[in-house]
């Protein structure tokens, strides 16, 4: 296939956190406010006069400093954000929002404060207590701690526009966003699809690190691009995988994957398509914040929700997921030091080949892959043990039909 017209661009876009998009909107006199969490509604971030930038750290070299801070069993991707803050990386934004959910991201937001990260006089750091479980005063609890601990402080501090009408334009926007990604994403599904795993996650993750509306007449041209673009005869892929874990935004990766012949046709990861990329659908009869809340909670994928049915729901969409894609096998990768995401992966990966009969591949990985060979060497073994599958089972299948 030719390549896409714009995924340099995209590309460079994940240079750096600030980006040109990113400068453009500041410079405009809007608000930059980062987030790392999916517990923190995105949506809420792009009201009115501000916009959201999920943070990321893709130059940092050492994280020495932020060790010393934070210890070295604290997860990579935590401590290489802070590291990039302390050498000051950060200084465009005007807000962190930060959920506790877990203790590496509460040490994160901390050391935000305590080392004083940023020069703005304006900026600060605002935290968010997440629920353990899904009850009607649990959602009631988290809709008060959104209002009082974000919206209300950028009401204060920025003069946002909270209102109800704010937030349902935020939504349509949000929505136009999820539409062209999830078309994108669908188009993975057909045997020889117009658009590679590279090449939607890095549109994906732009989608998070931009301000939408200077990004959406980009993604709207490369839509246009994909749905006439034309396929080689042949497809390049060996096999097709699912991605499940936690956070994942190394272009690194998701290259050392396909180029091992594994075309990921599913990303089932933190700040992935799912959940994320889904439309938020509103109704008259509540107020917008109150079914955002819901949403958010209801659909959260993350491996902090320990209760049995949510240990059920991420066991099944996870399948569900394969099914849809039409994948041969599933890989869970997890940061390493990662509590959470360390339990989810060891249990989810035996259950998803025992109980579901998939192929599954288990990593635990460094927040930057920098050309592992031994990530290499397992990408390649297993998109080979997948091909062997499939060779076996056409076999079997001409076998039992002569």
């Amino acid at each position: 296939m030719r390549d896409l017209k714009n995924l340099i661009y995209f590309e460079g876009l994940l240079d750096n956190p600030d980006n040109e998009l990113v400068k453009k909107a500041s410079e405009d006199g809007r608000k930059a406010l980062g987030y790392t969490c999916f517990y923190i509604p995105e949506v809420l971030l792009n009201l009115d006069n501000c916009f959201s930038v999920r943070l990321r750290a893709p130059n940092v070299g050492s994280i020495d400093i932020a060790t010393y801070y934070m210890s070295n069993y604290t997860c990579e991707f935590c401590r290489t954000i802070l590291e990039d803050a302390i050498e000051g990386g950060f200084q465009f934004l005007d807000a962190l929002a930060e959920p506790d959910a877990c203790s590496a991201m509460n040490r994160l937001a901390e050391h935000f404060e305590l080392l004083k990260v940023n020069d703005k006089p304006d900026f600060f750091v605002t935290h968010l207590e997440v629920p353990y479980k899904i009850e009607d005063y649990t959602l009631d609890m988290y809709e008060t701690q959104v209002q009082i601990h974000l919206l209300d402080e950028l009401q204060k501090r920025f003069g946002t526009d909270i209102s109800d009408a704010s937030i349902r334009k935020a939504v349509d926007e949000h929505n136009e966003v999820c539409r062209i990604m999830t078309e994108l994403s669908d188009m993975r599904k057909l045997p020889n699809p117009p658009i590679t795993g590279y090449e939607y996650f890095v549109i994906n993750l732009c989608t998070y690190c931009c301000p939408k509306d200077l990004l959406l007449p980009k993604l709207r041209e490369t839509l246009e691009e994909v749905r006439n673009r034309k396929t080689d005869p042949k497809p390049w892929y060996r096999a097709r995988v699912e991605v499940v874990g936690s956070e994942i935004d190394d272009l690194d990766l998701i290259k050392m994957l396909e180029d091992a012949g594994a075309f990921v046709v599913a990303d089932r990861f933190c700040f992935g398509t799912f959940p994320g990329r889904q439309e938020i659908e509103l109704t008259d009869d509540k107020p917008a914040l109150a079914q955002i809340i819901e949403k958010y909670l209801v659909e959260s994928e993350c491996a902090r929700w320990m209760s049995q049915e949510k240990i059920q729901q991420r066991h099944d969409t996870v399948d569900q997921l394969a099914k849809d894609f039409n994948a041969d096998g599933i890989i869970y990768e997890q940061m390493k030091y990662c509590d959470f995401w360390a339990f989810e992966r060891t249990m989810a990966s035996f259950v998803l080949h025992e109980e579901y009969g998939w192929p599954v591949l288990s990593i635990d990985r460094s927040y930057r892959v920098r050309g592992s060979g031994q990530l290499r060497t397992r990408f390649q073994a297993f998109v080979e043990a997948l091909e062997i599958k499939k060779i076996r089972a056409a076999a079997e299948e001409g076998g039992a039909s002569a």
